[in-house]
């Protein structure tokens, strides 16, 4: 979920007519994965604004909806628990870490409580228990904090994770946990050493919302067609070059049958981290460098431009805005956008999908 505001970041970037997107970590292709024997995990998932997936976590399981996110690291999930005598978020469903034989809390001596701002956006701490205490910030303001600790992923009998180490939020300003996709050490799939894992987002044409994420293989893959992603030289190092994230090798914008007169090197990620163009689900807008937005903006007004919101302006960011009762004319009338990538493929970006 980082925010850097001169790239674009895009989530419904489809290669295939299932409107599917598949990752692959090329840091964990030789480690043993999921994708190496028979056990795999098909999760339906839930979408409105985001990716909300419910996952089995515990010993028991206890079933936690968090948001599907390929640009952050730690997973995190709602706990039970009491804050000052009260208790947290009365009404959401939390994790109770009582029921579960498998959970266990991070003391302070734990490594990762010596603080590692790449792991985490503050560094870590010991709170009054002597527990390892976590704060996590996104560019959008939401924020979790809580104890570091130990849970399994109890998929099936054939599929249960080692423990993991995730956030256990007692205060936070959603009501749902987060899944931490990305290429880092601590996300959900390198803990977990899986290899691949694909995202199925439903149609805009569709009145079902449910989508499906799969973990290891997924039975459509063979109708994939798939584009090498860029990886960065240790030596490349920036605060606002994300070297974790998935990154795609841009190359253009077409916007219906027309291609925009952009130069390619606009999408060529420079150390601060402009240009680079990132898979990210767990956000909700699509930014674009300076002389792309121009020009795609320059294509809108020239096909819909009467329609737009005159003087309007949302999240100090977005003016190009459109009134409910016109937006389905609009969307008509500009079509599909499509990004091309380094291998000449085209990426349909869903109107109503894309986002930061």
């Amino acid at each position: 979920m980082p925010l850097f505001l001169h790239f674009l970041s895009l989530f419904s970037l489809f290669f295939s007519p299932s409107n599917s997107l598949s990752l692959t970590s090329h840091s964990l292709s030789q480690k043993p994965s999921l994708s190496s024997s028979s056990a795999s995990a098909k999760l339906p998932f839930k979408y409105s604004n985001a990716l909300v997936v419910s996952l089995p976590i515990g010993t028991p399981p206890q079933p936690m909806d968090m948001v599907l996110d390929t640009g952050s690291q730690l997973s995190w999930t709602q706990c039970r628990g009491e804050v000052n005598g009260k208790l947290v978020k009365p009404g959401i469903t939390m994790f109770d870490p009582s029921r579960s034989s498998s959970f266990s809390l991070l003391p302070c001596n734990t490594s990762l409580c010596i603080p590692q701002i790449p792991d985490f956006t503050l560094p870590t701490s010991c709170d009054q228990r002597r527990l390892c205490h976590y704060s996590y910030f996104y560019a959008d303001g939401t924020l979790a904090e809580g104890n570091l600790v130990t849970e399994k992923f109890t998929f099936s009998n054939s599929l249960i994770t080692p423990s993991i180490v995730l956030g256990c939020a007692k205060a936070s300003t959603e009501n749902r946990g987060i899944l931490g996709m990305n290429t880092g050490r601590l996300s959900f799939i390198s803990q977990a050493k899986i290899s691949k894992f694909s995202y199925c987002i439903p149609g805009r044409s569709g009145s079902d919302p449910t989508g499906l994420f799969y973990l290891g293989d997924n039975p459509n893959s063979g109708k994939f067609k798939y584009v090498n992603m860029l990886t960065f030289p240790q030596s490349q190092r920036s605060p606002n070059l994300d070297k974790l994230a998935y990154t795609l090798p841009m190359k253009g914008i077409r916007i219906a049958k027309n291609q925009l007169n952009i130069s390619p090197a606009v999408f060529k990620p420079d150390p601060s981290g402009s240009g680079q163009t990132m898979i990210d689900s767990g956000s909700d807008l699509t930014y674009l460098v300076d002389e792309a937005y121009n020009k795609v903006r320059a294509e809108i007004v020239k096909l819909v431009g009467p329609m737009m919101k005159k003087g309007y302006e949302y999240a100090s960011v977005a003016d190009m805005c459109f009134d409910g009762a016109v937006a389905a004319a609009a969307g008509q009338g500009i079509g599909d956008m499509w990004v091309i990538d380094g291998s000449g493929k085209r990426g349909d970006v869903r109107g109503d999908r894309t986002v930061r």
